[in-house]
């Protein structure tokens, strides 16, 4: 499925800095943060992981909670989990979401991520109460099923970024470029194309690119043995690709040792795959972000701090802020003026405006999906990045950046 740009207005530059795959960006705008809101006519439903399995989209959530109120003391948010071992649960993840939907005064429901699953359920919701808007990120489903099943899918751009993360590992000082995932992820369309066109593009720049097989946390060995592995391996991988080699995992999880061996033995680290200053870095150099919660500089800042200081300048990213976490705020904030008809449904600017709400000071950039099969553009799929942050470095201006149009028809 090609992609084209999306070329987005003047008034849409202004609210977020996001444009097509052009080298437009901006600088987005600080929102005023309301006292919590109270009522009992709308509720807004968050579906999210565990801390397990990656704690962002989980403290997005929160976020709402502290902004909107939890809706069983009077407020608007209603906040449920999936189980960790989703693959092996689906019955659980299916009833988590729907049972949302059993409350009268809920309106919107935002799945982040949006697991395997998320399709049934926002069908079966479909078919009792359509008068509820049913809002996806990070899709793991098959791309055309959970857009018919949405009113609308965001993902970060991983078409572009599949090009990008090779350009920013080039200007990070990598030669080699190891791609660690497992066949259930190479079995999701963006993930598996992502990494057809990181593969094109090191042999474009220059880099050797490699593909270790890890084993998936959904598997008998669980979260626990997935990590392991990663600890285990690492010294072995680093001593036969080099210092000089960008390591790059697909599970959110397998992060955190990941994080901690490229510092241990000096290797390279450009982004996490959902990259936020949280995924992983806290665990695997042991910050205490209590204290900073929700401030994201104050988060970057402390976490930049920690990982020059053990070593890592210049040779470790990340985005400077959170894509789990903005997207739960992001989705959340759409849905809610959405639901007040302060937003228009299926309105690209309201999206763009309210993502950006949540990100003062980054940059973006990204398009709408288009469908390799048919040639059309999804005008409810929305694909985002955000420049990537170089630890002891800053912005490497990645957001700017043209990808060559060759990416695009890379299947």
């Amino acid at each position: 499925m090609l992609k084209r740009s999306l070329a987005i207005g003047l008034s849409l530059i202004l609210t977020f800095g996001m444009v097509g795959c052009a080298k437009k960006t901006t600088t987005t705008t600080t929102t005023t943060t309301p006292a919590v809101t109270e009522t009992k006519k709308m509720h807004i439903g968050i579906v999210t992981g565990t801390v397990s399995q990656g704690e962002d989209e989980l403290r997005g959530a929160e976020a709402m909670i502290a902004k909107y109120g939890d809706a069983a003391s009077g407020g608007m948010i209603k906040h449920v989990t999936y189980p960790d071992n989703f693959m092996a649960e689906q019955e659980t993840t299916i009833a988590q979401i729907t049972g949302l939907a059993d409350d009268e005064d809920m309106k919107v429901i935002v799945v982040n991520q949006a697991i395997p699953g998320t399709v049934a359920a926002f069908k079966q919701i479909r078919e009792k109460r359509p008068d509820i808007l049913l809002l996806a990120n990070s899709s793991q489903e098959d791309t055309a099923m959970i857009e018919a099943a949405s009113d609308l899918v965001v993902d970060p751009d991983n078409v572009n970024r599949g090009y990008l993360m090779i350009l920013a590992a080039k200007k990070m000082g990598a030669k080699t470029f190891v791609h660690i995932s497992f066949p259930r992820h190479m079995s999701i369309e963006l993930l598996s194309l992502r990494r057809n066109i990181m593969e094109q593009a090191c042999k474009d720049l220059g880099l050797k690119f490699v593909f270790e097989t890890a084993p998936d946390p959904m598997s008998d060995v669980g979260v626990p043995g997935a990590q392991q592995f990663i600890l285990e391996k690492m010294p072995a991988w680093v001593a036969k690709y080099g210092k000089d080699t960008a390591f790059f995992c697909t599970n959110d999880a397998q992060t955190e040792p990941l994080l901690k061996r490229v510092a241990e033995l000096g290797a390279i680290f450009v982004e996490p795959d959902l990259p936020s200053p949280i995924m992983g870095y806290p665990g695997a150099f042991g910050i205490d972000l209590k204290a900073e919660a929700g401030n994201w500089p104050a988060i970057l800042k402390k976490v930049e701090e920690t990982v020059v200081a053990k070593g890592g300048s210049g040779r470790m990213g990340t985005w400077a802020f959170s894509y789990g976490y903005t997207a739960t705020e992001g989705l959340v904030e759409y849905g809610k003026n959405v639901a007040e008809g302060t937003m228009t449904k299926g309105n690209l600017a309201d999206v763009i405006k309210a993502f950006g709400a949540y990100t003062p000071g980054a940059e973006w950039n990204g398009s709408l999906y288009l469908d390799r099969v048919s040639g059309k553009e999804i005008p409810n799929h929305v694909m985002v990045y955000q420049d990537t942050y170089v630890f002891g470095k800053g912005y490497l201006g990645n957001s700017k950046e043209v990808v060559p149009a060759k990416y695009k028809a890379i299947k």
